[in-house]
């Protein structure tokens, strides 16, 4: 793919602000795709929450624009997903007011997309870094299931009965009978189209058009009797109307605003983990809230639903070649222009076209996890048993619950893994004045001095194990410890605190010496406030710039306290 060798070090670059860069006539291509597919999917969606279709329309137009220049996810498609629909529509109902109410549904885009600005601007996109590649993978391979299942209606004719998306697969292909031959001929030659369309070079990104394309012309020409675009509403040719919050309705909706912005970025926080950019730039969770926010308060004013990232809108893009954030630029104003042009036209398009092309999508999105779905299984069964469950919670459960359960199963992972590297080693000095790494004695030596240094970082979880390695001191005389606790114990919790006493109170009743190497200045605080250092005296000693600095200072004062302690026992 480079032309050129370069001397830039691989891996993802962080970006320091959006830059629109210059579109390429594969951004072009690929925006007059998802454009086009967000005349029937848009309408679709805006349908099954019982709004007016063309606020579908609206909701890819102005939203799409705006989030496209923003977002730090530069492929990213800010637009109505089902979910959102689905939730809009629950919120309404719960506030007693009506979808039809351009007022009410303008408040509660902009409320949504304030709380979106909020959490970005807070910066607090990085509760996001808390849910694990294991959590992730599960939660974007979810979604994209979902995308598959969303469309089986319009691929086959039959509509699953079940409400859970297993479940909606297990009854459509239990129901196989049911479907509709006309309709399953089309959606499966329109994949069959496409697959063709792939296996030539210069068709191969525009293989999703050509499939759109090819497919509706011979649905039309055939004069197939089955469900099309105009058969969900009639599309005007209209600009966005304009239109003003209900400030009267905030009471009303802002609790529920809440509810879909988390439904919103659950869904966008996949987008980044499955679609990387193509210049190589991290993805921001924190700038892509923002640019969401952004997206629906513009798009409140101009009669759009509230929207987010939109997975199955960004796959579309994706596959038919978008290069850069000009994809989502150009699908807004494809859109726009589609609608003005010739909107009744693109009613033509049959939706088993569609449902066969987001097929397509949806499996290409499952199939481009299958990497880390490999990698995780082979890390441990642990991160496989997380990736199953908030697949299945994905499945299941709504959005926002199902992120919120692999962000603690992706903490409890943590917790295993570092209460499963905790351990104490041995320091032993050498005769060039450095320290040797050594396995821990199992019992405490007399008549001398060990050092033992803390592997891990003083969470609770790891005192446990670190009691199970620590030496047993029954017999030792005339001994000290020094235990250096530097980078293990920043902020110690009142467990390992707890632990602590207790083997300083042990040592101290059986005539020895423990001395702590390398506490930093805020743990000694914590030491004096918990009563520790109380026990200890004044042998702590404080963290050094000097590697191991600490540790030879300890070490010295350890030998001079147990030499000492004879000559005090004798008199």
């Amino acid at each position: 793919m480079l032309a050129s060798v370069t001397t830039e070090e691989p891996g993802p670059r962080p970006a320091t602000k959006p830059k629109l860069g210059r579109p390429t006539p594969r951004d072009a291509v690929s925006g007059f795709v998802t454009g086009l597919f967000s005349i029937p999917e848009g309408m679709a969606y805006a349908s099954i929450g019982g709004f007016a279709a063309p606020l579908g329309l609206y909701s890819g137009i102005v939203p799409t624009i705006v989030g496209s220049v923003f977002a730090r996810t530069v492929l990213m498609v800010t637009t109505l997903t089902s979910a959102i629909a689905l939730s809009s529509q629950s919120v309404m109902a719960s506030a007693g007011l009506k979808p039809g109410d351009l007022g009410a549904l303008a408040t509660l885009a902009v409320l949504v997309g304030l709380v979106m600005l909020i959490l970005g601007l807070l910066k607090l996109g990085s509760v996001m870094s808390f849910v694990s590649t294991a959590v992730m993978t599960g939660f974007t391979t979810g979604i994209a299931l979902q995308i598959i299942t969303g469309v089986l209606k319009d691929a086959t004719g039959y509509s699953p009965q079940s409400s859970n998306t297993l479940g909606k697969v297990v009854d459509s292909f239990a129901h196989i009978g049911s479907w509709d031959p006309l309709t399953t001929a089309v959606a499966a030659g329109t994949v069959a189209v496409w697959a063709l369309a792939r296996t030539v070079k210069r068709l191969e990104s525009l293989a999703t058009l050509v499939a759109l394309v090819v497919a509706t012309v011979v649905a039309v020409a055939a004069n197939f009797d089955i469900e099309r675009v105009s058969d969900i509403a009639a599309i005007t040719r209209t600009l966005p109307p304009f239109s003003l919050p209900d400030l009267s309705a905030i009471p009303d909706l802002a609790t529920g605003a809440i509810a879909i912005a988390l439904v919103a970025l659950a869904q966008s926080a996949g987008i980044g983990a499955a679609v990387p950019n193509p210049d190589g730039t991290r993805p921001d969770a924190s700038k892509d809230f923002t640019a969401q926010g952004l997206a629906n308060i513009a798009g409140g004013f101009f009669s759009a639903l509230p929207t987010g990232g939109s997975l199955s809108r960004t796959g579309v893009g994706t596959s038919a070649g978008a290069r850069t954030r000009w994809s989502g630029i150009f699908a807004g104003i494809w859109l726009l222009v589609l609608v003005l042009a010739v909107g009744p036209v693109a009613g033509i398009i049959p939706m088993a076209v569609i449902g066969g092309l987001l097929l397509v999508i949806g499996g290409e999105l499952v199939w481009g996890r299958r990497a880390d779905i490999a990698l995780v299984v082979r890390t441990s069964w642990l991160s496989a048993l997380a990736m199953l469950v908030t697949f299945l919670a994905t499945t299941a459960l709504p959005l926002q619950d199902a992120i919120f359960l692999g962000a603690g199963l992706s903490i409890l992972l943590y917790a295993v893994e570092v209460s499963k590297r905790a351990r104490i080693v041995q320091l032993v000095p050498d005769d060039d004045g450095g320290w040797r790494l050594e396995d821990a004695p199992a019992t405490l030596p007399s008549g001398r001095t060990t050092v033992l240094h803390v592997v891990g970082s003083g969470f609770f979880a790891e005192v446990g194990r670190l009691e199970e390695e620590w030496p047993d001191t029954n017999g030792a005389r005339d001994a000290a410890v020094v235990l250096s606790v530097r980078g293990a114990t920043g902020i110690p919790s009142s467990t390992l605190l707890k632990a602590l006493e207790r083997v300083a109170r042990q040592l101290r009743d059986q005539g020895n010496v423990l001395v702590l190497a390398g506490v930093s200045g805020p743990t000694r605080e914590l030491l004096a406030r918990s009563g520790l250092v109380d026990v200890l005296g004044d042998a702590v000693v404080a963290e050094s710039s000097v590697v191991l600095g600490a540790v030879r200072e300890a070490y010295d004062l350890a030998e001079r306290r147990r030499t000492e302690r004879p000559e005090r026992s004798a008199t």
